[in-house]
């Protein structure tokens, strides 16, 4: 066993929103070679309501992240455990506004394949992110984490 410390880093597979944009671009591709328009006009409207949603909460949680001094980017430190804002109601806002969004992009194109991609994209943005982040905190922050972890919901 080393005497080395932890890294202080989650070590996740990678940048998230690389990922959702990797997926995004997956689900359009597929849809053009595929294409076959299941949602109606008015449906596919309700992507920008996803969309703008997403928007807001992103925007919501980095400003959360800005004001406590601490990193947006997952593969960064971490300096403190927000508990505020947006944080308040979910421990993983960031990820719910990219799915959000992933969501709406998907519903504006009638991407219909994107939708089956977001299964694989939510067991990578769990398994390879959110899993490895909650380990880093916990070692790094313990029971403050833990407590907060406790009292807020993963997603929503």
């Amino acid at each position: 066993m080393s005497n080395q410390p932890f890294p202080d880093k989650a070590g996740v597979v990678m940048f998230p929103p690389l990922l959702y944009v990797v997926f995004i671009a997956l689900g359009l591709i597929a849809s053009y070679f595929f294409p076959y328009p299941i949602l109606p006009p008015m449906v596919r409207l309700l992507g920008w309501v996803f969309v703008a949603i997403g928007l807001v909460i992103v925007v919501s949680a980095v400003l959360q992240l800005n004001k406590h001094h601490t990193t947006v980017n997952p593969s960064g430190v971490t300096t403190a455990i927000v508990q505020k804002g947006i944080f308040q109601y979910s421990r993983n806002p960031m990820y719910v506004s990219f799915t959000l969004t992933y969501l709406g992009i998907m519903l504006l194109n009638n991407a219909w394949l994107g939708f089956l991609l977001l299964i694989p994209l939510l067991l990578i943005v769990q398994i390879g992110i959110v899993q490895r982040e909650e380990s880093y905190l916990t070692q790094k922050f313990g029971d403050e984490y833990l407590q907060y972890k406790s009292a807020v919901r993963r997603w929503f």
